[in-house]
């Protein structure tokens, strides 16, 4: 039989995808960002959102932006006045939505060859989902 690195530790390995886009001026769009559109949903605030994920407004506003620029199209908007938050467009749910699918699959993929390709047998990093 043959030994695998993760038997004397009795710990299952967690696999951990780093993945995005890019275009030449830089990152536009990965998890991060999908995760920041899937907290802006959740609370209806951008602050909230970005306190959440240990960032400044000014850099999730930021991220936000440069995605908007890069991709041509709006993925959050205002909700009435000044102090009533934001909310996803279609065009920014849609593309968390397909984003989180493909990552989904993405990592199922990479879970069942590494699992063929590679002594031992690793667990998802997110299992809240």
């Amino acid at each position: 039989m043959e030994h695998h690195p993760c038997q004397d530790a009795k710990q299952t390995p967690i696999l951990r995808l780093h993945v995005w886009f890019e275009v030449d001026t830089g990152h536009f769009f990965g998890l991060g960002r999908a995760q920041l559109l899937e907290r802006i949903q959740q609370h209806g605030s951008l602050r909230k959102a970005a306190e959440e994920m240990h960032m400044s407004y000014r850099a999730a506003w930021g991220k936000i932006k440069n995605s908007e620029e890069v991709m041509g199209i709006k993925l959050v908007e205002k909700v009435g006045g000044n102090k009533s938050g934001y909310r996803l467009t279609n065009e920014g749910r849609r593309i968390m939505e397909q984003f989180f699918a493909w990552y989904k699959q993405l990592e199922k993929t990479a879970l069942q060859s590494g699992g063929e390709m590679l002594p031992w047998e690793a667990r998802r990093f997110r299992a809240d989902d």
